[in-house]
């Protein structure tokens, strides 16, 4: 295949962990979190925080999609905005516990992924298969009282090839067991990396500067956008503290934050051995 006849892929960052991915033919939504600043996300248990940030996009200005990535069901992840407003019919792939609820909510097409689970899209000689892949949301041992929570591999193969892989972490923390992620997925073309170091009654529930860092050594992707680090309150490690860890490490990754509301073209077949 020549690089005329190579599938291009794109990233639109709304905020939050809300993107917009155009892979190939496909066009795929994640997280969706279309709260305005100032409205409130719902936590759980009671809790509650104040969105900071205005999406880029709203619900009615979204592209045609093929649809939904949803690394788990929570307030800041799937909003009310999102329950009351996305298709019902529309496909979204996420954890069994969310498809569980989600039905309940009249999302017929929700489908639960247990781990290394996949679900595929097919049109003309392009197919577009999302893998679900272990996450570990708050430290060890207190994850199993959270949510269930899972990062995601979407691979591209045209007429039979493939030409695009992206792992998408989810809310996770770093752990061991996310090695075995580059081990059935050596050649990662681009990273979406859930930061934010996020905090909720003293729990840390998400990757900081570091542990994103480290993360980005172990999958060795092309690119990295970081995403999900300033949105709400409880996201307490900036964007930059990330950015001088991967650069500290003197990773081969190429770091490429995306302004919210801007597009950025990925690299297709271009993955680091």
């Amino acid at each position: 295949m020549t690089s005329d006849q190579r599938p291009r892929a794109s990233v639109t960052f709304l905020g939050s962990a809300t993107t917009v991915l155009r892979i190939g033919d496909f066009t795929m939504l994640t997280d969706p979190n279309f709260l305005h600043a100032g409205q409130r996300a719902h936590l759980g248990s009671g809790t509650w925080t104040r969105r900071r940030l205005d999406p880029a996009l709203t619900i009615p200005e979204l592209p045609s999609l093929d649809g939904i990535v949803l690394s788990y069901l929570y307030g800041g992840h799937f909003d009310r905005v999102s329950r009351h407003g996305l298709p019902r019919d529309l496909t979204v792939l996420t954890t069994p516990a969310a498809e569980r609820r989600l039905r309940q909510w009249g999302f017929r097409g929700a489908i639960g992924l247990g781990t290394w689970e996949s679900h595929e899209f097919v049109r003309g000689a392009q197919l577009l298969r999302v893998t679900a892949t272990p996450a570990h949301h708050g430290p060890r041992g207190l994850n199993r009282l959270l949510p269930q929570t899972m990062g995601t591999i979407v691979e591209l193969e045209q007429d039979g090839e493939p030409v695009f892989c992206l792992y998408i972490t989810g809310d996770t923390r770093y752990r061991p067991s996310l090695a075995e992620i580059p081990l059935r997925y050596p050649y990662v073309d681009a990273m979406l990396v859930h930061l934010g170091g996020a905090r909720v009654l003293g729990v840390g529930l998400t990757m900081n500067g570091p542990e994103g860092g480290h993360l980005t050594r172990l999958i060795r992707p092309v690119v990295a956008v970081p995403i999900h680090y300033d949105d709400y309150p409880p996201l307490r490690s900036t964007l930059d503290d990330y950015m001088r860890e991967v650069a500290r490490s003197g990773s081969p990754t190429r770091v490429l934050p995306v302004r919210r509301g801007d597009t950025a073209e990925l690299p297709v077949g271009a993955g680091v051995g």
